[in-house]
């Protein structure tokens, strides 16, 4: 039987060893690369199985010496015989350090600071900068000031209830934004690695549980006046000289969005043609929406044209028309209504009082078609048909041709 070896390596053979394994003894090894590199390995058996443990390196600036590594060696021998795979050992306390790290990691993200995240890396994908203002606006207003300082990894149900039940039945569309958007921001969080489990602001199968679904809650519709008043209403616009007036007839007469009107250029319109072709970048939808324009929706371009701006409707003092200036206007009048329901109002006259398919009416008012089959067959804008929708619109709203007098045009933009 070999004797066994121990001590066997010095100072200078340690140095001077050439590439290879060298055993001192006891368990300890100097394992030499073809590099020169030089490090201590202590081998063991355990149920059987022979294993290596690194102790560190034989060389350099950090380097074990021969008597240090001996120690080592000497210490997980004890391990060894006591049963403890040193191996296993490192792993667990290796993993419970990356598991204390993370977890202090995640300590210091707050839920503000999760959601400024997310903002950053998802905001600059919206379009519509409105809609980005109220993700900050609603976050600012009712969620930091509950949540916004606590860890996102504690974020639970009674967090979420505390902000939504204030809110659920005096502001309902609010507080369902507002949900939409926590539980967004605790889904990316989760990704992140953040947090872990369900999410505390999921609305099926939790929150659904604990408040009123939001069909038995009033709910925030336009206010829209009713299409057999649209006559009489657009002929007190045309006895009012101010680019408001004009701008109000337009959206009424084109069936388009506030944003729409107030953001079209020039370079949009073909007068010729009596199109103004609205870029995706500006549409809700995302897609080009194409207008034919009637021939009073062309006399109130034509009116405004001397203006000579970039800005079809553009304000006194340069730029574009403010956003406030129709619903400023129609308080002024004292109409309990919204310009965005004059949309609704002329969808309620298309479906009432004409025979017009309800695809035309659909795409003269660029609404996405829900029906996926429908939408792939349906390929074009069907513009002539919704030409003649729009003509017999602005016919409607003139009262059959009262107030489709030449308009003169504005050389100032009055509001």
């Amino acid at each position: 039987m070999p004797k066994k070896l121990s001590n066997a390596l010095t100072p200078l053979t340690v140095k001077n060893a050439k590439p290879g394994r060298h055993v001192d003894g006891g368990g300890l090894h100097l394992l030499v690369k073809e590099s020169g590199a030089r490090s201590w390995v202590f081998r063991y058996m355990l149920k059987g199985k022979a294993r290596d443990i690194g102790l560190g390196a034989a060389s350099g600036l950090d380097a074990l010496s021969l008597a240090q590594a001996r120690d080592a060696a000497s210490a997980l021998r004890l391990k060894v015989k006591a049963g403890i795979d040193p191996l296993d050992e490192r792993e667990r306390e290796a993993a419970e350090a990356a598991a204390d790290a993370l977890a202090s990691k995640i300590a210091g993200v707050t839920f503000k600071t999760a959601a400024e995240a997310y903002l950053d890396a998802n905001e600059g994908s919206w379009r519509n900068a409105k809609h980005r203002q109220q993700w900050r606006n609603t976050l600012a207003s009712y969620v930091y000031p509950v949540i916004g300082d606590l860890p996102v990894a504690t974020i639970d149900t009674p967090h979420i209830l505390e902000i939504l039940e204030p809110l659920w039945k005096t502001k309902p569309e609010t507080a369902s934004r507002v949900r939409g958007r926590i539980e967004t921001i605790l889904n990316a969080a989760r990704v992140r690695g953040y947090r872990s489990g369900e999410n505390p602001a999921r609305w099926r199968g939790h929150l659904k549980e604990l408040l009123p679904a939001r069909a038995r809650l009033s709910r925030g519709h336009h206010k829209a006046m009713a299409y057999d008043a649209i006559p009489a209403f657009v002929g007190e616009l045309c006895k009012r000289d101010a680019l408001a007036a004009l701008a109000l007839e337009f959206t009424i007469l084109t069936a388009t969005r506030t944003s729409e009107v107030i953001g079209a250029t020039w370079s949009e319109v073909d007068l010729q043609k009596a199109v103004w072709t609205i870029p995706a970048s500006r549409m809700k939808a995302g897609r080009e929406h194409r207008v034919p324009l009637s021939r009073r929706a062309v006399e109130i371009l034509q009116a405004v044209k001397p203006l000579n701006s970039e800005w079809v409707f553009p304000a006194d003092k340069g730029g574009k028309l403010s956003v406030m200036a129709m619903t400023m206007l129609l308080r002024r009048m004292k109409i309990d209504a919204t310009v965005h329901g004059f949309r609704s109002a002329f969808r309620d006259w298309a479906a009432e009082s004409t025979a017009y398919a309800h695809e035309v009416c659909e795409m003269a008012l660029a609404h996405v078609i829900g029906n996926k089959a429908e939408a792939a067959y349906r390929r074009g804008d069907l513009i002539e048909k919704r030409r003649r929708l729009m003509n017999d619109w602005a016919n409607y709203c003139s009262g059959g041709g009262a107030t489709s007098a030449t308009v003169t045009p504005i050389r100032g933009a009055a509001a």
